[in-house]
Formats: structure tokens, C-alpha cells, sequence
């Protein structure tokens, strides 16, 4: 078939949805005035070739060809790869904290004036934790921190038992418990 046969050929049904869906647009996005596509629409509505439908858009930028069309499809269904900052800190080997001997006072952690292990980390409130000596062993209690004490990986919300050995952290501040003659 020639071109100008292709052109002289009745327009199909989906022919003229997609003639009518580029007039749609350009009224959209007031590159056609109302009128015009009222006139318009009513000529692809009774246009007998191709070559009429050509006419009613030539002057409107066009659906994009099938080839892009597939291409965009495609791409629509790959899910989005999202870069996010990392905010956590990197893991960090804790540091021993050496439990005081038993007749040691009450071992209170925070940033505010009066803690006895003073830390400097902001995500530390100014009074976080205490560690006191009761009967035969130590007990961590957090103090209403913002950002919680954790035992083992766990935030606690009482008083709890600790020994050598558990991993405590205060906010992102971690310590191994280790015995008070050992570093």
C-alpha cells in the first residue's frame, strides 16, 4: 500500500479516539479555545480518511509513538530505587564499663551537671540511667530518658538486674559491663 492510499483510508474507531484524545489535550492545556474544539471534534467525528484526522491535529503535539509508549509502560512497572541517607551510625565495638565495687553510691549517667559518668552525646539526656548496688547485685533503672536505656537490645522500663557481660546502651552510647578489676 502507498502512502497516499495509507492517507485516503477510512479511519478506524481507535483512530479517532486518539484524534479526539490529542484535541482533549490541547483544550487542556488551553492551546485550543472551546469553540475551536467543539468545530474540531465534530470534523474527526465525520472525517472520512486518515488524511482529515491529520488535518483536525497537525497544529497539536501528538501521543507519543507506540515504541515510547511501550518503553514508559515498562518503566512504570520497575520499582523506583529511593536513595535515603543513612542515619544510624555505623556499629562501634562498645567500650567496657567497669561496675563499681558494692560499697560505691549510686552510679547516675546523663550529660547534666551531677552525673557521675558525664557524657556528651546529645542523643544522652541529662539524666538517663542510675546503677545502683542493691543486696547481691547492680540494677539499671532508666531515669524517663528520651531515648531509652536498653539491655541486651531491649529498652527497658524498670529497674532491671544486670551483670559482666550484658550490653547496655544509653541513647546511641554503648558499654560492655565488665567487673571493676577488669578494663
Amino acid at each position: 500500500m502507498t502512502a497516499d492510499r495509507i492517507e485516503l483510508a477510512r479511519p478506524s474507531d481507535a483512530e479517532r479516539d486518539r484524534a479526539l484524545a490529542i484535541l482533549r489535550d490541547g483544550a487542556g492545556s488551553g492551546r485550543l479555545s472551546h469553540d475551536t474544539f467543539i468545530r474540531r471534534m465534530n470534523f474527526v467525528l465525520r472525517a472520512q480518511s486518515r488524511r482529515e484526522l491529520a488535518n483536525a491535529t497537525h497544529d497539536l503535539p501528538g501521543t507519543e509513538p507506540r515504541v515510547v509508549q511501550l518503553l514508559n509502560r515498562l518503566l512504570a512497572r520497575i520499582p523506583r530505587l529511593t536513595i535515603t541517607p543513612r542515619t544510624t551510625t555505623p556499629y562501634v565495638r562498645p567500650q567496657g564499663l567497669a561496675l563499681p565495687s558494692p560499697d560505691s553510691p549510686t552510679v547516675r549517667i546523663g550529660r547534666g551537671p551531677g552525673a557521675t559518668l558525664r557524657e556528651t552525646d546529645l542523643s544522652v539526656s541529662r539524666f538517663h540511667a542510675e546503677l545502683r548496688h542493691v543486696d547481691d547485685g547492680w540494677l539499671l533503672r532508666d531515669l524517663g530518658s528520651m531515648n531509652g536505656t536498653h539491655l541486651n537490645g531491649l529498652r527497658i522500663t524498670t529497674p532491671v538486674r544486670v551483670r559482666p557481660g550484658d550490653h547496655i546502651r544509653f541513647g546511641a552510647v554503648t558499654y560492655r559491663l565488665t567487673w571493676t578489676d577488669q578494663s
